[in-house]
């Protein structure tokens, strides 16, 4: 592929303006979400380009009651720039005060009254790791706090903290409150957004296709060129009318991530974060809890989400990373005979538990006689096969199973084999009601799956009328899998 010539001034302000209409989106989903969901805190309207509040007036989220959220958006061509003290203590191209100083001023103007505020730095600028403060950004929150408050005067952070007290006019005291505040959110590159705005389209019950999101930003930069600087909940609807945007039900966003950290978990109703209870340094390498931390720990907070939910949620929108069990565990939580309709993204296409299918879709089945008990192992193979590995397994720990049932789509074992969710949901129901009647005098299921994670969800949403059942997780040892979950059926 053949290099791109640098942009123009004019393409550059243009890459700016477009990323910052695509965040003031963000605010508007918010509030379309917010308006169906009802969380404690709703916001209400966004401001963009909003008079009277300073420096961060690029976009304003205006809650119930405060805090308000003030943001500045900057964007970058290249990676030249990264966020550092150089970066934010430097007086402006024209010789005016720095960023630092800019947003100082407005957190004194928006404070005078000891209101209690929310500011936010944007950018798709990296941080520097090597900044003694910028480098303590805590991931989860953008926050340079607690760290930047910790150690002495004398130390790389103690003096950093002088600086940039000085280089603010604020002093060390007061530069700490302000960083209590300040969420320096940085590498939000473009790819990055429109992968958040995607989730929050479908939150908001929205289509969520590239067409749609540039749609959106572009009304923003309508009402922009017009006049508006606060966009309302009313005028947002209308343009979702106006757009033909509306696809389905608003719904709540559940992150759960046990393998990478999920980039919506900031804007999600409710996350469960266990990357760090998961042993392995990589995503593909995280399979079970690290001890302390155990599987029995992990199915308390799973099933417990449904009371950090907004109240009376029924559609939930699922984020983040997890395998098998945790996916089948929390399908199994939101069971359909709840009422509830989970939806997950897989492959970029929304996979809701209530999607209409034609008929329930019988897998290929396969008995192995084992004879080691009463129980029934069940095996789901999809992306591949696991019988070999589960029928080791079973012999070398001598579960107490009489046979292990293997269950494929009818295609075949391979990775297309569950295209779409209609396939998905015929699925789900066919393998269910096969192991209904292969385990009716079993005491307990033993189920090993391989498959989409999405597939996962809406077997365990569907699996009621069943044996008790323990989940097993595939754990990449010498023992193959080990018991996750035990799930009253």
């Amino acid at each position: 592929m053949s290099a791109l010539p640098a942009p123009s001034r004019t393409g550059v302000r243009i890459a700016g303006d477009k990323y910052q209409w695509l965040i003031a989106w963000q605010g508007c989903l918010t509030v379309l979400h917010d308006a169906e969901v009802l969380p404690s805190n709703p916001v209400l309207s966004v401001g963009v380009e909003q008079d009277g509040v300073g420096n961060l007036d690029d976009v304003v989220l205006y809650r119930a009651v405060p805090p308000h959220t003030y943001a500045q958006v900057k964007y970058a061509v290249d990676s030249s720039t990264p966020v550092n003290s150089d970066y934010l203590l430097a007086p402006s191209p024209t010789g005016g005060p720095s960023i630092l100083k800019k947003i100082a001023g407005t957190w004194r103007q928006l404070t005078a009254e000891d209101t209690v505020v929310d500011l936010a730095l944007i950018t798709n600028r990296a941080p520097d790791p090597g900044d003694p403060l910028i480098g303590l950004r805590d991931a989860r929150t953008g926050l340079l706090m607690p760290k930047a408050g910790l150690l002495g005067p004398g130390s790389a952070r103690g003096i950093a903290r002088r600086m940039w007290a000085k280089a603010a006019g604020l002093t060390e005291k007061d530069l700490l409150e302000l960083l209590d505040c300040l969420r320096i959110d940085t590498s939000r590159d473009l790819t990055h957004l429109r992968e958040l705005v995607q989730y929050q389209m479908i939150a908001a019950g929205l289509r969520h296709d590239q067409g749609a999101i540039d749609a959106g930003a572009d009304w923003v930069a309508c009402q922009v060129r017009d006049g508006h600087r606060i966009l309302t909940g009313q005028m947002i609807r209308a343009g979702v009318q106006a757009l033909n945007l509306r696809a389905g039900p608003a719904r709540a966003v559940l992150s759960i991530a046990t393998l990478k950290p999920d980039p919506m978990a900031a804007e999600a109703d409710y996350a469960l974060d266990w990357i760090d209870r998961f042993e392995g340094a990589t995503a593909y390498a995280k399979r079970r809890p690290e001890a302390p931390a155990t599987w029995a720990q992990l199915q308390d907070q799973i099933e417990d989400v449904r009371t950090h939910l907004p109240a009376g949620t029924t559609a939930v929108a699922v984020t983040g990373s997890v395998r098998q069990a945790p996916a089948f565990l929390l399908g199994s939580v939101f069971r359909m005979v709840t009422g509830a309709d989970l939806a997950v993204l897989q492959r970029g296409e929304l996979w809701s538990t209530d999607g209409a299918f034609d008929t329930a879709l019988p897998p290929l089945q396969n008995v192995h006689a084992l004879g080691q008990g009463l129980d029934l192992a069940v095996a789901v193979g999809v992306a591949v096969d696991p019988t070999e590995d589960v029928l080791a397994f079973l012999r070398a720990q001598q579960t107490p199973v009489a046979d292990l049932l293997v269950l494929r789509p009818p295609v075949g074992v391979k990775d297309n084999a569950v295209p779409d969710q209609a396939t998905a949901n015929a699925l789900a129901v066919g393998i269910r009601d096969a192991v209904r009647r292969a385990s009716r005098t079993a005491p307990r299921v033993h189920l090993f799956l391989a498959g989409p994670m999405a597939l996962a969800v809406m077997l365990g949403h569907r699996w009621n009328r069943v044996r008790p059942t323990t989940v097993y997780e595939d754990v990449a040892t010498e023992e193959f899998y080990e018991p996750a979950f035990t799930i009253e059926a």
